[in-house]
C-alpha cells in the first residue's frame, strides 16, 4: 500500500498534498461528529487503539515489496466494525503518520498519496457497507458472504488507488502497467485471509461480549448495544 519513493515526483505532487488535505479533513469532521455522539473519551480511546492496531498492520505484521508499492493486511474492515468510521480513520491516519516519524522517514514525503489511499478507501468501504449489511443488522451478526464482499471492496479500493498513483506518476508504459498488475494481483491475495481473520475477531465479540450496554471501546453498531 505504501507507494515506492519516486514513483510520483516533482510538482505531480501537488496533487497528493491537495487529496490528503482533503480526506483527513473529512475524517476530522467525523471525528467530531463522533465526540457529540459518544463523547470525547470514548472516541479518545478507540482512536488510541486504533493507532496501536494500524501500526501493528504496517509494522509488525508480514508486508512485501511489490510492483509499485507494499503489500500489507490492513483489517480496515476490523477498524470500521470495532470502532467505527471516525475512530478507524483518525486512527489510519495517525498510525500512518506515527510510521512514518519513528521508523520510515523516507516514507513521509509520499504521506499525502499513502493517507489519501486510506482514507478513501475507508469512506468507500463505509458507504458500500451500509448497502451490504441491513440496517439493524449488528457487525457481530454478518455473514460470511457480507464480510467477504466488505474486503473486496477495502483491499479493492486500495489496489484501485495504488494504481491511480502509479499511472499518474509514472503513465501507461509496459514496465508500469506491469508492475501495477502485479502488484493488485498479489494484494487481492490478501483477501482469502482477511474475511477469516474479521469472522474470527467478530465471534469472539458475540462470544465474550454478553451486555447489552454499550462499551466505550467499541462502536454502537458492533453489537447494537444501547446507551
Amino acid at each position: 500500500m505504501h507507494i515506492e519513493v519516486g514513483v510520483v515526483n516533482g510538482a505531480k505532487m501537488i496533487l497528493s498534498y491537495g487529496t490528503g488535505v482533503a480526506v483527513v479533513g473529512i475524517g476530522a469532521k467525523m471525528a467530531l461528529d463522533n465526540i457529540k455522539e459518544n463523547g470525547v473519551l470514548s472516541f479518545l480511546l478507540k482512536t488510541i487503539i486504533s493507532i496501536a492496531l494500524v501500526f501493528t498492520f504496517f509494522e509488525v505484521f508480514p508486508h512485501y515489496p511489490v510492483g509499485v508499492s507494499e503489500v500489507h493486511l490492513i483489517l480496515g474492515t476490523t477498524l470500521l466494525m470495532v470502532f467505527g468510521i471516525a475512530p478507524a480513520m483518525m486512527g489510519l491516519a495517525l498510525g500512518l503518520l506515527l510510521q512514518g516519524v519513528t521508523v520510515a522517514q523516507f516514507d513521509l514525503p509520499q504521506y499525502g498519496i499513502n493517507v489519501t489511499t486510506l482514507l478513501a478507501s475507508m469512506l468507500i468501504l463505509y458507504q458500500a457497507t451500509k448497502k451490504i449489511v441491513p440496517k439493524g443488522t449488528a457487525y457481530k451478526d454478518i455473514t460470511y458472504s457480507q464480510m467477504l464482499k466488505m474486503s473486496l471492496i477495502w483491499e479493492g479500493a486500495i489496489v484501485s488507488w495504488v494504481a491511480f498513483w502509479a499511472f499518474y506518476g509514472q503513465g501507461f508504459t509496459v514496465e508500469n502497467i506491469h508492475n501495477v498488475l502485479t502488484f493488485g494481483g498479489a494484494y487481492m491475495l490478501v483477501v482469502i485471509l482477511e474475511p477469516l481473520i474479521d469472522l474470527a475477531i467478530l465471534s469472539a465479540v458475540k462470544t465474550w461480549y454478553k451486555s447489552d450496554r454499550c462499551s466505550i471501546l467499541f462502536d454502537k453498531r458492533l453489537t447494537n448495544c444501547r446507551a
